[in-house]
């Protein structure tokens, strides 16, 4: 089968590689529905994470269900599933306590933009839906795998609740399912900082209540400005960078909260900042397994259509020309026909 390889920072390939198999009784074989490129793996593409050998790309994904090991219970072939891209047991202490992205047996998905995909921790991982979605909600449960839920991690996170105000520091795929995740949780008002026109159009779409295109100590001010000088209740930082998150403490109002999600490279924080403001803090990689079943639920009853956040739509071999246009923000999220 074909699959997308990265050789080296900026080297993508479609390559012919082996279909995946059962290798241990926990695993489970699917047939991708589609599949996408991630913003974070640009990280890699950039240079930005060291690539010593060729990896597998893919950690979004869903579909049916073709085999499963002699250990899986809760999902059978035939069956339509969507995971996270951290894939868990659910039943150890973190699981339990709903992260399982610290789950004890924690792996991530690897290998996903091909058309087959192993899943290891089957059990834990698949949430099945009860009959075979429509194919127009494909983009959006596939949206569900990571990146949303990883905006509304964000949100949650960062405490979002029924008439709080909420700033979105990204203006990415997260970012975008930030203001959506946002919107659902009752923010009354959410400031989406964005400088880019077709981001800040879904935005609005997805629920965005202001726009501020100003960066750094000017959209800080901005942010203070809107909000009578208090700042935000709730901020979400999904992007990952010592800029944006810096902007998205200052934007906090004291004892507000910060919600983390952007993988961050080169972020420090200042204690003695954080000890007199009184911000908090709450992140990391998204437990996406803790809200698949609501969330899918959304999809399907089309409460949500978090899959207008892909607007490129490509085949599986063309995937270095949406590494690319990511890469040079002609599009928000490419999703690969598998």
């Amino acid at each position: 089968m074909l699959a997308t390889i990265m050789r080296a920072p900026g080297d993508v390939r479609c390559e012919e590689v082996a279909e995946p198999t059962i290798q241990k009784p926990t695993d489970a074989i699917i047939r991708l529905s589609a599949s996408c490129i991630c913003g974070s793996d640009l990280w890699p593409y950039r240079g930005l994470n060291e690539v010593n050998e060729p990896r597998a790309m893919g950690h979004e994904y869903c579909g049916i269900v073709v085999e499963v090991g002699s250990a899986v219970k809760t999902v059978r072939p035939g069956q339509f599933v969507v995971g996270s891209f951290c894939l868990s047991d659910n039943t150890c202490p973190h699981c339990r306590f709903g992260f399982q992205s610290s789950c004890e047996q924690r792996e991530f998905m690897s290998g996903a933009q091909a058309p087959f995909a192993r899943v290891p921790l089957a059990d834990g991982t698949l949430v099945a839906t009860s009959a075979l979605p429509a194919d127009d909600l494909i983009p959006s449960l596939l949206a569900v795998s990571d990146v949303l839920g990883t905006g509304w991690y964000a949100a949650d996170a960062a405490g979002v609740q029924e008439g709080s105000t909420a700033v979105v520091v990204g203006d990415g795929a997260v970012g975008l399912m930030g203001v959506l995740a946002a919107r659902q949780m009752g923010a009354a008002r959410i400031i989406a900082m964005s400088r880019h026109k077709s981001r800040q159009d879904l935005a609005l779409e997805f629920g965005a209540t202001d726009i501020v295109s100003e960066r750094g100590e000017q959209g800080v001010a901005r942010i203070k400005e809107l909000t009578g000088g208090v700042g935000a209740d709730s901020v979400l930082e999904c992007v990952g960078t010592q800029e944006s998150m810096g902007q998205a403490v200052d934007c906090a109002r004291p004892g507000g909260k910060i919600g983390f999600v952007g993988v961050p490279h080169g972020v420090t924080f200042d204690g003695q900042q954080l000890f007199f403001q009184q911000k908090s803090l709450l992140g990391g990689p998204a437990p996406v397994r803790r809200y698949l079943p609501y969330l899918m639920d959304l999809v399907l009853d089309r409460t949500i259509n978090p899959g207008k956040v892909f607007d490129l739509h490509i085949p599986l071999e063309d995937v270095a020309e949406g590494y690319r246009a990511m890469d040079e923000r002609r599009a928000i999220k490419a999703l690969l026909r598998v």
